[in-house]
């Protein structure tokens, strides 16, 4: 995080880890470890000080420099490092992943820290109102059941009530927890049988799951979760076009951060970018896609364009020349 590397920066770093070596070190192993996890002007920076003994952390010793302190000295956690801890165990979100001893115990600890932020400091204008109910104890339940799941892969169980309304029973592996911000809700990337030894991933609201129950079965064998999610992506991957104003290209890496994707320079104006996906995340990224903003445009594929025209006109219907006085041109 930007506002702890203020305190625990790379130089930071980068001498926590020379005083951290037992072994004495030469002049030109300090330089080439500063080399590898530090800047370029790291060097300049760091090597007079070591050298005419202005920070006296190292005890020199003929050619070598010997660390002043022990190994497993520790790093003391600053104010501001308290204040952000307490602001996230102000988070309802918080308790999905402690235990109430736990928050109990850290509430005691930073009793006296005001938090960096409160949630009334918030507005959020662009995301859904009904957000997953974290308070509710099934829902905390049925939660904490799949992160276990999830770190034991252990079938669970589960009754599913789909978006579409249909009630789904099967048995599935929890294979990762995604968050949505925009909708505010986590869901469960789940790997499900689907015969002769392969796995299909499916995306589950954690907030539709009805009933859920852990079994003994472990999956057995080891699964690679990322090449499963490739075997599933479409054919043709979703080409969007990214003009280099208004900060657009940092905003659509942050706003499409959880596709898997490649971007390419192709002009001084522009940016191509390609986002791998498949049905599950359609709908999503589709809204996603209309919510960005002018500074996109959708190159292709096909079908990802078919059904984005499809979404425009179903918007355009609902807006009545009567009601808004727009007269509505047909699009191509």
């Amino acid at each position: 995080m930007e506002l702890f590397s203020e305190v625990y920066s790379c130089y930071y770093q980068v001498l926590r880890h020379l005083l951290s070596n037992c072994n004495p070190l030469t002049i030109e192993e300090i330089r080439s470890q500063i080399h590898r996890e530090g800047f370029e002007e790291s060097l300049l920076s760091i090597i007079p000080k070591l050298e005419n003994g202005d920070w006296n952390l190292f005890q020199k010793e003929g050619n070598l420099y010997l660390s002043r302190l022990k190994s497993d000295f520790l790093t003391p956690v600053s104010n501001l490092e308290k204040s952000y801890l307490k602001a996230l165990l102000a988070d309802s979100r918080i308790s999905l992943f402690l235990h109430p001893e736990q928050e109990e115990v850290l509430n005691q600890m930073l009793a006296s820290v005001p938090p960096l932020w409160k949630q009334e400091h918030f507005y959020y204008y662009d995301r859904f109102a009904d957000g997953d109910p974290c308070d509710d104890d099934l829902y905390r339940s049925h939660f904490r059941t799949l992160l276990l799941a999830q770190k034991e892969k252990r079938y669970v169980d589960i009754d599913y009530n789909s978006p579409s309304g249909h009630r789904v029973h099967h048995y599935y592996v929890p294979a990762r927890l995604e968050y949505s911000v925009k909708n505010d809700k986590f869901r469960i990337l789940a790997l499900k049988a689907a015969g002769n030894h392969t796995m299909r991933p499916e995306i589950l609201n954690i907030a539709r799951i009805q009933s859920l129950r852990l079994t003994e079965k472990i999956l057995s064998s080891q699964v690679d979760v990322n090449a499963v999610i490739r075997q599933s992506y479409y054919r043709e991957p979703l080409r969007i076009q990214i003009a280099s104003r208004r900060n657009a290209l940092e905003r659509a890496m942050l706003h499409f951060a959880n596709y898997e994707k490649n971007t390419k320079k192709t002009d001084e104006n522009t940016y191509e970018c390609l986002i791998y996906y498949n049905q599950a995340m359609e709908t999503e990224l589709l809204i996603e896609v209309l919510s960005f903003g002018p500074m996109l445009k959708v190159l292709g594929n096909e079908k990802f364009l078919r059904s984005l025209k499809e979404r425009l006109r179903n918007q355009r219907s609902l807006i009545s020349p009567d009601s808004s006085g727009f007269i509505l041109c047909p699009l191509p």
